[in-house]
C-alpha cells in the first residue's frame, strides 16, 4: 500500500470510473484526503474474464492513479504482482480504512449492483458513513429514467430517445422539430457489402502502442490469469484520455460518414469496419458522452458526415446506453434472474474457444478471444442469436458476455444480453425476440459463402444449424409468442409446416442440443 497519512475523507474510485470530473473527487480536499484503487483478483474472477478485458481494466487503472497524482490528490493504489497473494477489492478496501481512518467514504454510483452493495455491506462493518454520489458521467439519472418508465403500458428506447434528444438539445432544428424530418434514421442503416466488400480503401482504427505500464499489465495477466480465455497479445487500446480523444478525432474523421449505411455489415477477416470503437473508452469515462455527441453533431453541421450515420451513432449513445442503463437500476436485482423463455441448455465450449465449423460463429468469436471486440450485430445476430435458438440459459449467455468483452460493465451488458439479445425479460426491453434463420447471416456478411452449411435448410446434412433452431425455437415458444404482433407473420409461416417437417426440425435440433 502506498503512503499516505491519516485521511479525512475517502474517495473510492473503481475500474470503469476513470474521470476527473467524477462527483467522487470534486468532494475532497486535496490536502486532507485521499483516493483508493484496487487491482483484485475477485474483479477478474467472479466472472471468467478474459485476459484482454483483464489487460484493458488494469492498464487504464494504472495510468489513471498516475493522472490523480499529477493533478495534486494522494493516491492509495494497490497493484498486483506476479506472486501476490489472492485478495478480495473488500479485504484491500478494508485494510486502507483501517489504516487511514477516514471520518466518510465517498463514492460514484458503481457500475454494478453487487459492487454497490458490497460497499455498503463493508462500510456498516467498519461503521464509517458512505456517501453515495450519482455519476454525472451519465445524461439521464436512475431516478430521472424511473419517473419516465413507471406508469406507461410500455417502456420503448425509441420514446425515450426522443425525450433525450429534447432534454440535450441535439440534433433539433429551432422549433424542437428534429433536423431532418425524422427522429430516427435506421431504414437506412442496413445496408451489406454485396459480393464485392467493403474494399481496399477501408480506413484502419488507430493503434496504440502500449508503454511501459501497459507492457507490465500484460506480463502480469499472461502470468497471473494464465488459464483464463482468450489473448492480449494484439493489445492495442487506448487507455488514457489523450488516447481516447484520439481515437474519438480518428473515428468522426475517417469511419463515421459511412457508419451509418454499414453498421449493420460483417466481413471474414475485417472485424472493425466502420465501427467507433469508442465504447470501452466510453464506459471506462475516458470519454464523456456529450463531447462525444457533439463531435458527431459537428461533423453533421460541417458537412463531413450525412445524417443517417450521425443519428445512427448518436441514438446509440444518447439512447441506447443511456435506456439501459435506466432499465438495469430500474428492476435489479431481480432482473438478473430472468428466464421468461425457461431457456436451460448449457453454454456451448466453443464461445470460449471459437473451435467451430460455423465461419459466422468462429469470425464472431475468434475476433473477440483475439481482441475483447465484436460489433453489435455480431453480439445481436451472431453470437447472440445462436444462444437464443439454441435456448441457453439466459444467465451463462450475460456471464459469458460480461466475461469477454472489454467494453462489458454490467450496467450496460446485462439489460443488451437478457433483455435485447436473449428475450428473458419477456418483453420489457425489446418488443420482440431477434430471431432469424441464417438467410440473415448470409444477406449481411460473406460468412456463408465459406462454409459447408446452407442457411436455406432446415434439415439434412447441409442444414444451417440457425436455419433449424429458428424453426425449433418457433415451434417451443409457439403459445408464448402468440400474443405478440410483431411476431404474427413468423408463426404464420409456421402454422403451415406439416407435421412430419416439425417433427423432422425437433429431431435436428436435438442433435444440435447434444454436441
Amino acid at each position: 500500500m502506498a503512503t499516505v497519512n491519516n485521511a479525512r475523507r475517502l474517495a473510492v474510485v473503481f475500474g470503469d470510473q476513470l474521470d476527473l470530473e467524477s462527483p467522487a473527487l470534486a468532494a475532497l480536499d486535496k490536502r486532507r484526503d485521499a483516493v483508493f484503487m484496487a487491482e483484485a483478483d475477485g474483479e477478474a474472477t467472479y466472472v471468467w474474464s478474459s485476459k484482454m478485458r483483464i489487460a484493458v481494466f488494469f492498464a487504464a487503472m494504472r495510468r489513471f492513479a498516475k493522472t490523480l497524482r499529477g493533478a495534486g490528490y494522494r493516491v492509495v493504489y494497490e497493484a498486483l504482482e506476479t506472486d501476490s497473494p489472492k485478495r478480495s477489492f473488500s479485504d484491500a478496501l478494508r485494510a486502507c480504512v483501517e489504516s487511514l481512518g477516514p471520518e466518510e467514504i465517498i463514492v460514484a454510483r458503481p457500475g454494478e449492483w453487487r459492487v454497490l452493495r458490497g460497499l455498503e455491506k463493508l462500510a456498516r462493518e467498519l461503521d464509517v458513513p458512505l456517501r453515495l454520489e450519482e455519476d454525472t458521467h451519465f445524461l439521464c439519472s436512475p431516478e430521472s429514467f424511473r419517473e419516465w418508465a413507471e406508469g406507461r403500458k410500455e417502456i420503448r428506447m425509441e420514446y425515450f430517445y426522443r425525450e433525450m434528444r429534447r432534454r440535450h438539445g441535439v440534433l433539433l432544428r429551432e422549433d424542437g422539430s428534429p433536423v431532418g424530418g425524422d427522429w430516427n434514421y435506421d431504414k437506412e442503416n442496413r445496408a451489406s457489402f454485396g459480393k464485392e466488400g467493403p474494399g481496399g480503401d477501408l480506413p484502419a482504427p488507430p493503434r496504440f502502442r502500449p508503454d511501459g505500464v501497459t507492457r507490465s499489465v500484460l506480463s502480469l495477466v499472461n502470468s497471473r490469469y494464465a488459464d483464463h480465455p482468450g489473448s492480449c497479445d494484439d493489445f492495442a487500446w487506448p487507455v488514457t484520455r489523450g488516447d481516447a480523444l484520439a481515437a474519438l478525432d480518428a473515428f468522426v474523421r475517417d469511419r463515421l460518414p459511412l457508419f451509418g449505411d454499414f453498421q449493420d455489415a460483417m466481413w471474414e477477416n475485417e472485424p472493425f469496419l466502420y465501427h467507433s470503437l469508442l465504447s470501452a473508452a466510453l464506459n471506462l469515462k475516458l470519454l464523456r458522452p456529450m463531447e462525444v455527441i457533439r463531435a458527431a453533431d459537428k461533423a453533421y453541421a460541417d458537412g463531413a458526415a450525412p445524417l443517417n450515420a450521425v443519428e445512427g451513432f448518436i441514438r446509440q449513445i444518447l439512447g441506447w446506453r443511456e435506456y439501459v442503463r435506466g432499465i438495469y437500476w430500474w428492476k435489479m436485482p431481480g432482473y438478473i434472474e430472468k428466464n421468461a423463455l425457461g431457456a436451460e441448455t448449457d453454454l456451448p465450449d466453443f464461445y470460449w474457444t471459437g473451435e467451430t465449423d460455423l465461419a459466422c460463429l468462429r469470425a464472431a468469436v475468434g475476433q473477440t478471444l483475439r481482441h475483447g471486440y465484436a460489433h453489435h450485430i455480431q453480439r445481436l445476430m451472431v453470437t447472440g442469436l445462436y444462444a437464443l435458438l439454441l435456448g441457453v440459459r439466459p444467465r451463462a449467455v450475460h456471464e459469458w458476455y460480461l466475461a469477454v468483452y472489454v467494453d462489458a460493465v454490467e450496467w450496460v451488458e446485462l439489460p443488451n444480453t437478457l433483455g435485447m439479445s436473449q428475450y428473458a425479460d419477456g418483453g420489457l426491453m425489446a418488443s420482440k425476440p431477434y430471431a432469424a434463420t441464417g438467410k440473415y447471416i448470409q444477406r449481411m456478411s460473406n460468412h456463408c459463402a465459406g462454409c459447408p452449411k446452407n442457411p436455406a435448410e432446415a434439415t439434412g446434412d447441409d442444414a444451417c444449424p440457425f436455419t433449424t433452431l429458428y424453426w425449433d425455437f418457433l415451434l417451443r415458444n409457439e403459445e408464448q409468442l402468440r400474443g405478440n404482433r410483431r411476431m404474427a407473420m413468423q408463426l404464420r409461416n409456421l402454422g403451415r409446416l406439416s407435421n412430419d417437417r416439425r417433427e423432422a426440425i425437433r429431431t435436428s435440433a436435438a442433435r444440435l442440443r447434444g454436441k
